[in-house]
């Protein structure tokens, strides 16, 4: 057997040759014909980033797009249904809440699909109770019916993070960082989407506002369905080493390489992995680092969503007393609400700029010390500073939380190992999805702004603490950057084992994978 694959083809490039750096084109048929073990990682590197990739995009990307217009759409709905349906405050709360519920359960549901039955199931499955339940949304006939159908547009929003992996799963090494942030320009474009369906529709009818909302996740199932196949990672972990060399095959063909000269009798080495559930994400390996994990998503999405709703209410405080003047719709701020919103687009072009170079960690804390600074000012400064004063600080806001919210969601598919990515992933997403339950009656109407932003100060902080003991894992291979415990003596674990980061290079000699398997 030969040495593992080194070269790297990218977008149609041929491989070099391996004497004096000229091509040979016999010499290249004559290794083609020798069989050879090769890694994932260094499969994927060969294919470079292409074509293929580009439709994985817009498939995952489309999803994003979903997830944001679905959840941006509450805090229009709610309020429109507390004029127009004479709803409490408690109940308009509700509303959004029961999303948040739906896809906590979906989540940790959905996840587990993605671990065990495979990530384009999972996906296709996800993407499908999106649009149905989305368009069911229209046709709620009262208060109990809304609520069970956003409960599972919810569910389905939980399945959201098995497109990210496969996404993740397809990348080089070498264009991981920049396209895994380049996706969330999808979610940002749902953000700046819904906004303007409001405006567009809201006054006519909310009905046709929703079913709006529902077509990027049509959109995406039909891609997906069309253009995406199973993750070969994941194939090769259960056993299906043929199968994942074919859809890497497949791949390098539609980046325009020729798969007899980059693969040509070569196989993939065998990385089975035994199957991991919940209960490994607390075993000795992972525990410490899934509890910073969840800790750092759950302030993450208590940030980010407690952004969005307190900007809302700040900018439409008395959006539903105004109903009346306006046929029963809310008197929304487009304006500016539009105008923080497009805030996303400047924080994702700075991290997309920097994530790579000040790595993911420093990322994340500057993120969210500086959202968590900008709204605890905003949420202090109504009813003293001027509308532009406020606009601003909501803008700078939102672009924070951008930045930290894309970082985490990179960081946490870096660093978990394939046989437990989507568990761990959708864990994850189920703590996030705890605490944005938690932010319809944290930013209520029934409490002071002021205490809302002292409040979220605080979770701000917690989260950039947490997000500072996760191992940093830029420039390394997916799933190739582990927290472990260090060993340590006896008066050393009496103290409480402190933790170490290990980084598997490439040129290690390959080892038999452990227990918990190997990317």
């Amino acid at each position: 057997m030969t040495a593992l694959i080194e070269a790297s083809v990218r977008d149609g490039e041929k491989p070099p040759s391996y004497q004096d750096g000229e091509t040979n084109a016999l010499q290249l048929q004559n290794e083609s014909s020798i069989e050879r073990i090769i890694k994932v990682d260094d499969a994927i590197e060969q294919i470079g980033f292409g074509k293929f990739q580009r439709r994985v995009l817009w498939a995952a990307g489309l999803c994003f797009t979903a997830d944001a217009t679905e959840i941006m759409l509450l805090s229009f709905l709610s309020l429109t249904l507390q004029s127009e349906w004479d709803l409490t405050a408690r109940q308009t709360a509700n509303i959004t809440a029961c999303v948040f519920a739906g896809s906590l359960v979906g989540t940790l549901v959905l996840g587990y699909l993605g671990d065990h039955y495979g990530r384009r199931p999972a996906f296709l499955l996800s993407t499908a109770i999106i649009s149905l339940f989305g368009v069911f949304t229209a046709f709620a006939t009262g208060y109990s019916s809304l609520l069970g159908i956003r409960f599972m547009v919810g569910f389905g929003v939980g399945g959201l993070t098995v497109p990210f992996d496969i996404f993740a799963e397809f990348l080089p090494t070498s264009h991981r960082g920049k396209h895994l942030l380049v996706i969330e320009y999808f979610w940002t474009a749902g953000s700046l989407m819904t906004p303007l369906f409001a405006y567009l529709t809201l006054e006519t009818s909310w009905r046709l506002f929703v079913i709006l909302c529902a077509v990027p996740c049509i959109i995406s199932g039909f891609l997906g369905a069309c253009l995406v196949p199973e993750s070969p990672r994941w194939l090769i972990s259960v056993g299906q080493d043929d199968r994942a060399l074919a859809v890497l095959r497949n791949a390098a063909a539609v980046n325009g390489v020729n798969p007899d000269i980059v693969f040509g009798k070569a196989r993939l080495r065998d990385e089975h992995v035994e199957q991991s559930g919940f209960r490994d994400l607390l075993s000795r390996k992972w525990r410490r680092m899934t509890l910073f994990l969840w800790f750092t998503w759950a302030g993450y999405a208590i940030g980010y969503y407690g952004t969005i709703l307190t900007v809302t209410r700040v900018f439409d405080g008395d959006a539903v007393e105004g109903a009346g003047e306006n046929g029963g719709t809310p008197n929304f701020d487009y304006k500016a609400i539009f105008i923080s919103a497009s805030a996303e687009i400047l924080g994702l072009f700075a991290v997309i700029q920097t994530v790579d170079s000040i790595g993911r960690i420093p990322s994340q804390v500057m993120s969210y010390v500086g959202g968590g600074t900008l709204l605890f000012l905003l949420s202090m400064s109504v009813g003293t500073a001027s509308n532009t004063v406020l606009t601003a600080l909501a803008f700078f806001a939102r672009a924070f939380e951008m930045m930290g919210s894309c970082v985490t969601w990179v960081s946490t598919a870096e660093i978990l190992t394939t046989e437990i990515r989507t568990t761990g992933h959708s864990a994850a997403n189920a703590m996030g999805r705890t605490g944005a339950f938690i932010c319809p009656y944290l930013v209520g109407t029934n409490n002071d702004l002021k205490f809302v932003g002292s409040v979220m100060l605080v979770i701000h902080l917690v989260t950039a603490w947490c997000a500072y003991h996760l191992p940093e894992s830029k420039g390394r291979d997916l799933g190739h950057t582990s927290l472990e415990d260090d060993e340590v003596n006896t008066e050393e674990e009496k103290e409480g084992a402190e933790m170490a980061f290990r980084y598997d290079s490439d040129d290690q000699t390959p080892q038999a994978p452990s227990s918990t398997g190997v990317v």
